[in-house]
């Protein structure tokens, strides 16, 4: 088996992702229950001490770690965004694809994000993440309404109805309620039968403006 590299194998940059991706698989396996730095450390390999210099405490890891969900699953709705028609609707679509495949590829940060108690500060990164995240969900939405992203309190009911509607199939498929759709998410074959009932639901609800 191969040892953890130790603080001095690893640069500056390199330590600081290293023991984000650790909290990350600390996450994925325990939750927040049974989250500490120590266990983080102990899993990169360095010293206790070592997330207490990037973050601070348990706390600055737990944001930093939201901060990174955020950015992730902004970038899995561009992804598949940019994989697919260029249409409005299709690019609407391609945004809630991307947002079940963050929330099946990285279990432990979409709970994460989606289960803070405390919504993040202004003006902090993780506010600037989060919002991001809201607004390309927002703008897709627009496009296909021909509108301004929340114009009004009825663009914002089509945002929330669209966000409502992804969010809630990707947590009964996280939670084993509908059979299958969790196994495997970066398999082909997976993703295509995923898609497909996405599309299929989403359709019953959302129609071109």
């Amino acid at each position: 088996m191969t040892r953890p590299a130790k603080a001095s194998s690893y640069h500056h940059g390199d330590l600081r992702r290293a023991i984000l991706d650790a909290g990350e698989a600390e996450l994925t396996e325990g939750g927040l229950a049974g989250f500490s730095l120590r266990r983080v450390a102990a899993r990169v390999g360095v010293s206790h001490s070592a997330p207490a210099h990037h973050f601070g405490d348990t706390a600055g890891m737990i944001e930093a770690l939201a901060e990174r969900g955020f950015h992730r699953l902004l970038a899995c709705m561009e992804a598949r965004q940019a994989a697919g028609l260029q249409t409005p609707y299709e690019r609407l679509l391609g945004s809630g694809m991307g947002y079940l495949d963050f929330a099946l590829s990285h279990p432990g940060l979409f709970r994460l994000v989606f289960g803070r108690p405390a919504p993040p500060a202004p003006e902090s990164g993780l506010r600037q993440a989060a919002d991001a995240a809201f607004l390309h969900l927002a703008a897709a939405v627009a496009a296909v309404q021909g509108g301004a992203p929340l114009a009004h309190s009825g663009a914002l009911a089509q945002v929330l109805a669209c966000w409502t509607r992804v969010h809630g199939l990707a947590e009964l498929a996280l939670s084993g309620y509908i059979p299958n759709l969790a196994d495997d998410p970066q398999s082909a074959p997976a993703r295509a039968a995923r898609d497909a009932l996405f599309r299929e639901l989403f359709e019953v609800h959302i129609t071109p403006g």
